[in-house]
């Protein structure tokens, strides 16, 4: 049946395509008059932060794979504690990646087919009990990725041997690895991508203009930061864009325990990659808090680093459990999203301008900066 909700979901995945999209390809009228090197700048994302980040990920879900088979192989509370730890690993790795919607994980909808949350557990079941299924359509975006799984080691049952109990049956069987599977290819088809071509075509592309390698994964940056990070994680379920909070549109709603500790990895992957800083490690390289410096403007890259702070503070002092902290004390989370908001107006209205970046067609918000 096409509900209301499939067709709010295919025009999310319209706007959100159009949003982070390159459509833009006019030049914005500066073409990188100023002398800094952005080459450098693309060199040191690219191969200090990008690449290897999908590189860990790739690995973690490697190994959620080889978990998953062990379990659906030998269905126990062991088994099934080891295949969600790797879980959480590869979730946490997540965190670091989801920004760069760019490449072939633009082009794939890739974002939308591993992280689109809550997870509608209507479809997840219909598609079990049919045994049919096409994960990669859009109708399905729901019903894959993180919170798929999510709901599949977690929710899919009243307590903990009822849950090992359903993957005595094959079609729950079947579906669990498919979903893990799906995400591990996507995941790899990204990765590829970047190793064989697109990491060389993404730090050649050093002009100022919409098709250019800086702006578009500024806007990127950008959009994910104002909506899967705070709007997503925090505005939607506190009720910001609507009546009444909806604790149950928090990430990782069937576990619910580790809702603080993906947005705690999210906002350290953000401030990480705005001060140039290696995935996993403690050197720093060109990035977008060096241009703002070399721009003379060390008042605003000192400002974004401030409030990404001030929003963890916040973040740091709120319950582990999102669902119980704003069924408990909402205004806690609230303060959050005024924390977040705020580094919202540096990067999106100050940073912008100065680097003189456009913001892309389609990415526009309508709850004001």
């Amino acid at each position: 049946m096409f509900t209301l909700r499939k067709v709010f979901l295919a025009l999310s995945v319209v706007m959100f395509f159009n949003a982070c999209s390159s459509s833009s390809s006019d030049d914005n009228g500066t073409d990188g008059k100023d002398a800094y090197d952005r080459g450098e700048l693309l060199l040191n994302l690219a191969d200090n932060i990008i690449v290897p980040a999908f590189l860990d990920l790739n690995t973690k879900l490697k190994t959620l794979k080889t978990d998953k088979d062990n379990f659906i192989a030998t269905p126990n509370q062991t088994n099934l504690e080891t295949l969600r730890g790797s879980w959480l690993a590869a979730y946490k790795v997540w965190q670091s990646v989801e920004m760069f919607n760019i490449g072939k994980a633009e082009s794939m909808l890739y974002g939308f087919q591993m992280n689109v949350y809550p997870t509608s557990v209507q479809e997840v079941e219909t598609n079990i009990a049919n045994g049919t299924y096409d994960l990669t359509h859009p109708n399905n975006n729901d019903a894959v990725g993180f919170p798929a799984v999510d709901y599949l080691l977690y929710g899919v049952a009243a307590d903990e041997a009822s849950i090992v109990a359903k993957y005595t049956d094959a079609k729950y069987q079947t579906y669990l690895s498919d979903v893990i599977d799906q995400m591990q290819n996507l995941t790899e088809i990204v990765l590829n991508d970047w190793t064989t071509s697109y990491r060389d075509a993404f730090v050649k592309e050093t002009g100022n203009t919409g098709t250019s390698s800086v702006n578009k994964i500024v806007n990127d940056y950008n959009f994910y930061y104002e909506s899967r990070l705070r709007a997503a994680k925090i505005a939607i379920p506190i009720g910001h864009f609507s009546n009444t909070p909806l604790p149950e549109k928090i990430e990782a709603f069937y576990n619910q325990e580790v809702s603080k500790i993906l947005i705690q990895d999210a906002l350290n992957a953000v401030q990480d990659f705005f001060n140039g800083k290696a995935y996993k490690g403690s050197s720093k390289g060109e990035s977008f808090y060096s241009y703002l410096v070399y721009l003379e403007r060390d008042d605003i890259a000192t400002l974004i680093n401030s409030r990404f702070n001030d929003a963890r503070t916040r973040i740091d002092v709120v319950d582990a459990n999102f669902y119980s902290q704003i069924n408990t004390d909402n205004s806690k989370m609230t303060m959050i999203y005024d924390a977040l908001q705020l580094a919202v107006v540096s990067l999106k209205s100050d940073m912008m301008a100065v680097f003189q970046v456009s913001l892309d067609e389609g990415y526009q918000d309508n709850d004001g900066d």
